[in-house]
């Protein structure tokens, strides 16, 4: 492991209760659908065994969003980071349960990952949901959409690769528009510079809670400037 430790980090660890099943997952199945953290690029092909279009999500929770987009598109390679054990150990769970094959976990911090570990121009989607927003003003530097961290996503992606975000948190969203309009690598894929309606994906635990409390969700949908690796349609 890198013995380079940032400062800041978008998240805190908390003590979450871990279920027994949840332990046995993390005790067997993360040695099988795990990539152990490295301080140097992965060879996705051979991880996977084969080679297809690549998608991370950062922070997945409990990987609700993660075993539906896998389920959907056996055809694609799902990466999930997290770093809570409880989330973990319930994805992978999921995994198990629906066999698939098409998922890797890295109970890792994600800049992490994307700094050392996933080689330049290697993903085709990076998804960012309900991120945690810390919405007092002396914690807005904990938040993970940062210049820098705009310019890493941007240097994993491949040229039309896509960087999907979503947060039921409005000054969050306009913070993160203002983020990726600022880049030079990236362009906005709603017409009007905006939001993007609601793509086809499983509702996080957290959307639910939001939804709740009666919060809209605010889509947003930023492509790698270049050359499209997606097929016309």
């Amino acid at each position: 492991m890198s013995t380079e430790r940032r400062a800041i980090r978008s998240y805190v660890l908390r003590a979450g209760r871990v279920t027994e099943a949840q332990k046995r997952a993390l005790a067997e199945l993360l040695p099988r659908y795990g990539i152990p953290f490295a301080a140097g690029p992965v060879d996705l092909d051979a991880v996977f065994g084969r080679r297809g279009p690549r998608i991370l999500e950062i922070g997945f929770g409990n990987g609700d969003t993660l075993i539906e987009l896998a389920s959907a598109s056996p055809g694609s390679d799902f990466i999930g980071a997290e770093v809570h054990p409880p989330g973990i150990g319930h994805c992978l769970l999921a995994v198990e349960s629906r066999g698939l094959t098409n998922v890797r976990v890295v109970a890792h911090d994600a800049v992490e990952l994307l700094e050392h570990m996933i080689p330049p121009a290697a993903l085709d989607e990076v998804l960012l949901y309900f991120p945690d927003p810390w919405p007092k003003k002396r914690h807005h530097k904990r938040r993970i959409v940062q210049p820098a961290f705009v310019a890493l996503v941007a240097s994993r992606l491949k040229p039309g690769g896509r960087l999907r975000l979503a947060t039921d948190w409005e000054p969050y969203a306009a913070w993160m528009l203002e983020m990726l309009s600022a880049s030079p690598d990236f362009t906005n894929a709603a017409p009007d510079g905006g939001c993007i309606e609601r793509p086809e994906r499983g509702a996080t635990r957290f959307e639910r809670r939001g939804r709740r409390l009666g919060h809209r969700v605010f889509d947003l949908e930023f492509l790698k400037l270049g050359r499209s690796p997606f097929p016309e349609a």
